[in-house]
């Protein structure tokens, strides 16, 4: 028989043969796909929300961040997604403790819980909270130490816009009144940071605090120290108009300005007017840190020029100048700036209905007095500082 051959066909299969699989059209492979990473992802929006739950009831709280990315790479974006990158976190909660007036130089804190209150962002849903483990707690690497009733809230409030600042909100007390609890505990009081973030926080009564600057130098040499310094006569109305309103009953200014009224002799010893000696205080703080590595914010001009104020600070503290006079408005009930967009919030934000008091009238040759009186520490203060604050 001739050899038969098979060109282009092929045999039937054998009986019994398996047949061959049968492969979907690719249309219906593309949609198979499609239908499994859809129930991938659902799976994992699953695991993340379980866990953020968990999360939220511990750390509650947003701080919204690009994975990996540095300070650098945020400021090379600009402004407008450094903005993006920070939302607010709650104030940590204060001391346990409450003070005795003889533990914070015989006066009030420059916080009202009124204020304090304010602060606290909108409660942020469960991704936000997972979302806040990112990055580390770390001791501050600047501090707002004083001085009281000299704007430090405001300086703050405004300070955290940046998005390369994380502050605490509450003030602390850590170098005056909690220092026996100890680094670990200040430490866990903080927010938490990135790399190329700064920590803050303020407390004002830490200026007038003698312990204060040793503690902060065992802590930190390289710390940077800024103080917002007011008209020490104004400040000393202030600080009397706060505690009028919390103690109706207590005695006038001018009774408690003088230790003789006819020989028109200062009580020193009334912290309102102890306070207000910026030149004996600073003595106590270059004992321990050089004058560079102190700021001097003016309290009149972070209100007639909010932004130059704290184009001065971003420089001290080496960050990018972000907070400019695009953030600020005037509030002419007030009589103070207000920031047009809060941290974590897109409304405008003025500091508590407690800032910005009516001062009684006090009597003018009272007034004349004290300036007289803090006229000699206001030049030295100059002089020891390099600025002229224009009180005199």
């Amino acid at each position: 028989m001739g050899l038969l051959r098979l060109t282009g066909c092929c045999l039937p299969d054998a009986p019994g043969a398996p047949a061959p699989p049968l492969l979907p059209p690719p249309g219906r492979r593309r949609l198979l796909l499609l239908l499994l990473l859809l129930i991938m992802l659902a799976v994992w929006l699953c695991l993340v929300y379980s866990c953020a739950a968990a999360a939220s009831s511990s750390s509650p709280g947003l701080l919204l961040l690009a994975p990996g990315s540095s300070a650098p790479a945020r400021r090379a974006h600009g402004p407008a997604l450094s903005q993006l990158l920070l939302l607010r976190r709650p104030p940590a909660a204060p001391p346990e403790d409450p003070p005795s007036p003889e533990q914070e130089g015989g006066g009030d804190d420059d916080e009202d819980p009124e204020d304090a209150a304010a602060l606290a962002p909108d409660a942020p849903g469960p991704l936000a909270s997972f979302l806040n483990g990112a990055g580390t707690k770390r001791l501050p690497q600047a501090l707002i130490v004083g001085v009281k009733k000299g704007g430090t809230r405001a300086l703050l409030e405004f300070l955290r816009v940046h998005p390369d600042v994380r502050a605490v909100g509450a003030e602390p007390h850590f170098f005056d009144r909690n220092y026996e609890r100890g680094l670990a505990w200040y430490r866990d009081l903080m927010p938490r940071t990135l790399d190329g973030q700064i920590t803050m926080e303020k407390t004002p009564s830490y200026f007038v605090t003698k312990e204060a600057p040793a503690r902060i130098s065992a802590m930190s040499k390289g710390a940077k120290l800024i103080v917002v310094v007011r008209d020490p006569v104004t400040r000393a109305i202030s600080d009397y108009t706060q505690t009028l309103s919390k103690k109706p009953d207590i005695p006038t200014f001018e009774s408690l300005t003088f230790k003789n009224r006819t020989t028109g002799l200062i009580d020193t010893t009334w912290s309102a007017i102890q306070i207000g000696i910026y030149a004996k205080h600073l003595e106590n703080w270059l004992l321990y840190f050089p004058i560079g590595q102190i700021l001097f914010v003016s309290g009149e001009r972070l209100i007639s020029d909010p932004a130059g104020e704290l184009g001065r600070v971003q420089d001290f503290l080496g960050l990018k100048r972000i907070i400019t006079d695009k953030h600020f408005y005037f509030n002419k009930t007030k009589g103070f700036p207000c920031l047009k967009k809060a941290e974590g919030s897109s409304k405008p934000h003025c500091l508590g209905k407690t800032k910005g008091r009516t001062h009684p009238n006090i009597d003018q040759k009272v007034v004349r007095r004290l300036r007289e009186f803090y006229r000699p520490f206001n030049m030295k203060f100059y002089q020891m500082t390099g600025q002229d604050f224009g009180w005199d």
